[in-house]
Parts: C-alpha cells; sequence; structure tokens
C-alpha cells in the first residue's frame, strides 16, 4: 500500500464515515439535552430574560476572553487561562478561518467566507501548538490538575495535538514528503472526528445552551451576569 492510497482513503471513505459518526452522534447528544426540557419560572421574573441572555453572550465573546481580571480567574491561574484562551483561538482560526479548511467546508456546505491572511493563521496555529504542550506540562506537573486527569483527558489532549502537528508540518514540508504528511494529517482529523462525540470534547457544542440558560436566570432575577 502507496501513501497515495493511503491518502485517497483517508480524504475519501473514512474521512466521509468519521463524518457521519460526528454529526449522527453530536445530533444524538443534542437531542438528549433538548429532551431535558426548561424549567418553568416559579417566582414572577424581576428583570429581563432577553437582556440577560445578550449580556452573557456579550460578556463571554467581547470581553471575559480578552479582559481576565472580570472573572479573577487570571489571579488564580493566568497558565491555564491565557494558555487554554491562545488554544481556542488558534484551534477556531486554523478550523474557520483558514483558507484550506474554509474550501472543504464550502465543497461541504455549499457556500463560503472570507478567511485570514495565511502568515497570520500559521502564526496562530504555532501558538496554539505551543499552547498545548505547556498545558499538558501542567497537567502533568500540577498536583490539582493531575488528580483529576485521567486516561480520557490525556487521550483527547493527543487526539486534538496530532492534527494540529501534523497540519503545521505539511503546510511548511517538515521532514517527511507531502503526501506522506497530508495522510497523516487527514486519519488523524478522522480519527478525531469519531473520537468528538464521545468525550468532553464534545462540550462546544453546548456552550450557546449553557450562555443561554445562566443568561436567562441571572436575567429574570435582575442580577448583574
Amino acid at each position: 500500500m502507496t501513501w497515495e492510497s493511503v491518502l485517497e482513503f483517508a480524504r475519501g471513505p473514512f474521512f466521509y464515515a468519521a463524518l457521519l459518526i460526528f454529526v449522527a452522534g453530536m445530533v444524538y447528544r443534542l437531542v438528549n439535552v433538548i429532551g431535558l426540557g426548561w424549567n418553568r419560572d416559579r417566582v414572577p421574573v424581576k428583570g429581563s430574560k432577553t437582556s440577560g441572555v445578550v449580556m452573557s453572550f456579550l460578556k463571554g465573546i467581547l470581553i471575559w476572553p480578552f479582559i481576565p481580571w472580570v472573572k479573577n480567574t487570571f489571579s488564580r491561574n493566568p497558565l491555564i487561562y491565557v494558555g487554554g484562551g491562545l488554544f481556542h483561538l488558534g484551534l477556531f482560526a486554523v478550523i474557520f478561518l483558514g483558507t484550506p479548511h474554509m474550501l472543504v467546508w464550502k465543497s461541504l456546505l455549499g457556500f463560503g467566507w472570507p478567511t485570514l491572511a495565511t502568515p497570520i493563521v500559521d502564526w496562530l496555529a504555532a501558538v496554539a501548538i505551543i499552547a498545548m504542550l505547556i498545558l499538558l506540562v501542567h497537567r502533568i506537573v500540577n498536583p490539582v490538575v493531575k488528580l483529576i486527569s485521567g486516561p480520557a483527558e490525556y487521550v483527547a489532549w493527543l487526539l486534538v495535538f496530532l492534527p494540529m502537528l501534523t497540519g503545521y508540518m505539511m503546510t511548511h514540508h517538515l521532514w517527511f514528503q507531502y503526501d506522506v504528511l497530508f495522510s497523516l494529517h487527514m486519519l488523524t482529523v478522522d480519527v478525531l472526528l469519531i473520537w468528538v462525540p464521545f468525550s468532553r470534547i464534545s462540550h462546544f457544542i453546548f456552550y450557546f445552551f449553557a450562555r443561554t440558560i445562566h443568561g436567562q436566570e441571572f436575567g429574570k432575577r435582575g442580577v448583574a451576569v
């Protein structure tokens, strides 16, 4: 078997099978969460649910990620806050704002969007990779984080790290031939897609629900979010 045939398999049938498992698994989890229902108000609403939701999203998207002392999180654990923030920023930029990945999205969805310049995405990807390595070391040496870390956390880290690393190596033609790196990148992406619905990585799909629920709860009580 040649690397060309591996690549053909990884970006063809394996990718679409992994994508199907990913979509089906995430829809299943989403339906389960929606099926839990929504608690009815048992006391009069003092504030505005809508304004609470709006403020929750504004603070979560526009303020808190860039002004960490709003939540006092920075003073408690700056390494996790900064490292986690840079990792998520770099991951988002690579997946959604990098031209190669946008073209993949366009082939699946039928439409595309503007992307960032390649050097910017490249720099953010490198920052994300470094942040992941630092967070891994912190997980190993910090006694509290180490205590709550099990095999699933380390597997999740590895399955996210490998696509990032192989994608960066492929972009810069590092150490291996391009078809080898492309094959490894696609294989790691496929495995990650299969893993996500069965792991804690799937938390990203519940972010908007959590923000909405918390915003409504704080908003109807007339308190700051």
